[in-house]
């Protein structure tokens, strides 16, 4: 294909992936299945061309943003919290599967041998972090059990390629004990230290960054300077990434200004967007040669719907057994781990949300040449992610059979409530430090008057919940005053009595204000709470007044003091 070609079908590819995962929301299906099966379809029509996967694409390419993204996304004191069954689960999930799923693959498929078999293992062992996160938060899942399967996917992609490589040195020969020990070693702590110094070094001059555009375009080259650190000193680029993400996640309040989080997290969204939702539309697109190789290999059609049901059961065993084994371990150990235990209905649904995705199927291909029976096992792994992947379909049933509890909405409400009025005393110490002379009247009254609102309505709220709150009648006036005042503008464009710089700075002042009061509605969608509605664009517009990041309110401090001497 030349070049037009090339782009065309990567805009096509695009927009397939847009509308396919308009259509999902809209039906209430899972988005990957449906873009799976769209690409499998499409496999098989003459025209489509031929999709190979490149695994060193895959794992130096679309991999990097993704974690990052997710990493980044993901709160860091929950994983502190619960950072032992974590780590338990993520490296010991993937160590039952490849023992389990390793011992049965050279049970039923003989001619392969052990080490080809243990490989295969590691290809499919881990879960796959987008998938994993995108149903964990759609379903509805407790708390709890979010964090140990967030923090699960973020780690065992660099277990399972560590096993990976263990097996890929047996089939080549080079394995002794103390090479696995080494390489395991220069792994993980390779990984982490790497992580560790570029996101400290990222956020040092983020930290002086209060430009948007520059900082978000340093933000989008991190995961790849993480990941190309690690890798160039052997150690995992994976973990790598992943350390760098939740460290600088966990300081962007610290670091950076509202405008410059505000672009960060619009781009990432974006990025993940494209990226999360077209890797599975590639997947599909993989089924024809996918199915060819095995043809080719030489096993009928019953040989192969068996070998991969075993296969299948063999996995999810041992997942089920060994996440059931944590869960007593837990419950009967020390205090420390007693304190960390995992409920039997979140094991359940901690086993049962198991998908795969891109990182096996790059993981497949990395198996080398002379690996036996090669093409069939790089099927079997194409059919553990169309497996699990058409599986999560089936996991709101899942949760229903559980009796898994939903996160308690209005216990998070008290919560925020408390931190609030915390915030609110502090700001109100701030203010009164930071008046002189010269600050208006006008600007300090209206300032006292938003902060007696908000905190007046939160104490009426409380006492009578299904009265309508100062902020919700807040809420329904200005959100009026926003739609006429936005006609009122394209009024005045149309008529050319204003300049367009000034029509672009007037809408740009709308659209911000309405931004925040439809990112409210979203958080709200799924509740009928009272206390939940009174999320107001109210409450975002007085909180904003008081969260000046630390760094900025030092600057204005040095300048008034500049400004009195």
């Amino acid at each position: 294909m030349n070049h037009v070609e090339i782009i065309s079908w990567i805009v096509a590819f695009v927009l397939v992936t847009v509308a396919m995962t308009g259509l999902g929301r809209r039906i209430g299906w899972p988005t990957p299945l449906i873009l799976v099966a769209l690409g499998g379809i499409a496999s098989f029509i003459p025209g489509v061309p031929s999709i190979t996967i490149d695994p060193d694409l895959i794992l130096y390419g679309l991999l990097p943003p993704l974690l990052f993204a997710a990493a980044r996304n993901t709160y860091l004191a929950d994983i502190r919290q619960r950072r032992d069954s974590i780590l338990v689960i993520s490296i010991g999930t993937v160590a039952a599967t490849v023992v389990v799923v390793g011992f049965t693959a050279s049970l039923i498929l003989p001619t392969i041998g052990l080490a080809a078999a243990f490989a295969f293992a590691a290809v499919i062992a881990p879960t796959d972090t987008v998938a994993v996160t995108a149903v964990a938060h759609r379903m509805g899942l407790p708390r709890r059990a979010i964090t140990i399967l967030e923090g699960e996917s973020l780690l065992n992609d660099a277990a399972a390629l560590v096993a990976l490589n263990a097996a890929l040195l047996a089939l080549t020969g080079s394995f002794t004990p103390l090479a696995l020990a080494g390489n395991v070693v220069l792994a993980v702590a390779g990984g982490v230290v790497v992580g560790g110094i570029v996101g400290w070094l990222t956020a040092l001059v983020r930290a002086r960054i209060r430009v948007a555009v520059l900082d978000t375009s340093l933000a989008l080259i991190t995961p790849y300077l993480a990941f190309l650190a690690a890798q160039a000193i052997h150690g995992s680029g994976i973990l790598a990434v992943v350390i760098a993400g939740l460290y600088l996640g966990y300081l962007s309040p610290k670091i950076q200004t509202a405008e410059c989080r505000s672009a960060e997290l619009a781009n990432w969204r974006t990025v993940q967007f494209i990226l999360e939702n077209a890797v599975f539309l590639f997947i599909g697109l993989n089924l024809s040669s996918a199915v060819s190789g095995v043809s080719l290999a030489g096993y009928g059609l019953w040989s192969a719907v068996g070998i991969c049901a075993t296969i299948l059961l063999a996995l999810v065993a041992a997942r089920f057994a060994f996440v059931y084994a944590v869960a007593w371990f837990f419950r009967m150990g020390p205090r420390r781990l007693r304190d960390q235990h995992v409920q039997w209905k979140s094991a359940f649904i901690v086993s049962s949300v198991s998908v795969r995705g891109v990182v096996t199927l790059a993981a497949a291909f990395l198996l080398p040449p002379e690996t036996p029976d090669r093409a069939l096992l790089q099927f079997l792994a194409f059919v553990v992610v169309v497996a699990t992947i058409s599986g999560s379909a089936l996991l709101p049933a899942v949760i229903r059979l559980a009796r898994v509890s939903p996160p308690d909405s209005i216990q998070e409400q008290m919560e925020w409530r408390s931190l609030l009025a915390e915030v609110r005393a502090a700001g109100v110490d701030a203010l009164e430090s930071e008046l002189t002379d010269n600050d208006d009247v006008r600007v300090i009254s209206q300032l006292r008057a938003g902060e007696t609102l908000v905190q007046e309505s939160l104490d009426r709220q409380l006492a009578n919940p299904d009265e309508e709150s100062l902020l919700a009648s807040y809420e329904r006036l200005r959100r009026r005053m926003i739609r006429a005042e936005w006609y009122a503008t394209i009024k005045a464009r149309a008529e050319g009595r204003f300049p367009e710089t000034a029509v672009i700075k007037v809408l740009e002042v709308i659209d911000a204000e309405e931004a925040a009061l439809r990112a409210f509605e979203l958080e709200g969608q799924g509740s009928s709470s009272p206390v939940r509605r009174s999320r107001s664009w109210a409450t975002a517009f007085f909180s904003r007044v008081q969260r000046t990041p630390p760094s900025t309110n030092r600057l204005n401090t040095r300048q008034r003091d500049k400004r009195h001497r």
